[in-house]
């Protein structure tokens, strides 16, 4: 069933939540919102592109959660409680049905961390979904990039390496396989982790390109180097089983899509740290230390290509 353009956006205003901050939502020229005293506002923006972020024959709702999950990561990796989000979607035609499975998965996860949409815009073109999201974190409070210090400690959480592996099974024509196929298709964002890291890492990203990629953004911003251990890096089982070992370590240290959180803490924050894990159910691996000089190295590893470049 085709719509007009105005038709799509009253479906995606009738499925939108709303929260007490939203003070004029969709239908306006702009939202009017109202951001709580005593928090900076934290904004991030992610586009995902049809076989590009995800193949072509991702299912819609899986596009929807996805496209909301990578920016609730970056919100994540700043330890910011997100709150609004924005969305631009580009549609080769007007397809309720396709619109209404996306929504529902974009919905899912918006209801899971009490996002309101607030606005955005819809037009014809190539398949493509930009999200812009924003949360609150309290004044000076924020996880950065530029923190990490010689002698901590390079912390990630979950399994690194699944979200590849379904790429890569993907390229190659071969099956996927379904443990990997869930993590591509719906990372989890680490809210809760980034929001309990506050005052206790000292830098932290979140793994969208590549491991030794992101985590060399921290390095440099932070004027330092650091040493990671590939046999350290967490794989999850349904990885073990379909790749050989070295084939794993580089999909663990080079692929991306995991949005698991790397983060750097004083030594002295590990027992605080293993209690966390504990307390959140989500494994915390301590995969290496800051040291000083610059980049990072990954014995039996350096020298590959760090991570996924849009225009290499």
């Amino acid at each position: 069933m085709r719509e007009r353009e105005f038709d799509l956006i009253a479906r995606i205003r009738r499925r939108a939540a709303t929260r007490g901050d939203v003070l004029l939502g969709i239908g306006d020229d702009c939202a009017l919102l109202a951001p709580p005293p005593g928090m900076q506002l934290a904004v991030t923006m992610d586009t995902l592109n049809a076989g590009v972020h995800f193949p072509d024959d991702t299912a819609p709702a899986d596009i929807g959660w996805k496209a909301l999950a990578v920016n609730l990561s970056d919100l994540a990796a700043m330890g910011a409680d997100p709150a609004w989000c924005t969305l631009a979607l580009s549609l080769p035609q007007a397809d309720a049905a396709w619109l209404e499975a996306f929504c529902d998965g974009l919905f899912a996860l918006a209801a899971r961390h009490g996002v309101a949409l607030v606005g955005g815009d819809t037009t014809r073109g190539p398949l493509a979904v930009s999200i812009t999201a924003h949360g609150f974190v309290p004044a000076d409070a924020a996880l950065r990039r530029d923190g990490a210090r010689i002698g901590d400690d390079v912390w990630v959480s979950g399994t690194l390496g699944d979200a590849a592996g379904a790429l890569a099974q993907w390229r190659a024509g071969a099956t996927i396989a379904p443990p990997l196929r869930a993590r591509l298709d719906r990372p989890t964002p680490r809210v809760e982790l980034g929001r309990a890291l506050r005052g206790i890492a000292s830098s932290a990203i979140d793994i969208s390109d590549g491991l030794l990629a992101d985590l060399a953004h921290i390095a440099r911003a932070s004027g330092v180097g650091a040493e990671i251990e590939a046999d350290a890096l967490p794989a999850s089982d349904a990885l073990r089983e379909a790749f050989a070992i070295d084939a794993m370590r580089r999909l663990q240290a080079t692929g991306g899509d995991d949005y698991e959180l790397c983060f750097t803490a004083p030594a002295t924050q590990r027992e605080t740290l293993h209690t966390l894990a504990a307390r959140l159910d989500l494994p915390l691996a301590r995969i290496g230390r800051i040291v000083a000089g610059s980049g990072v190295h990954c014995p039996g590893l350096d020298g590959i290509t760090p991570g996924y470049q849009h225009f290499a």
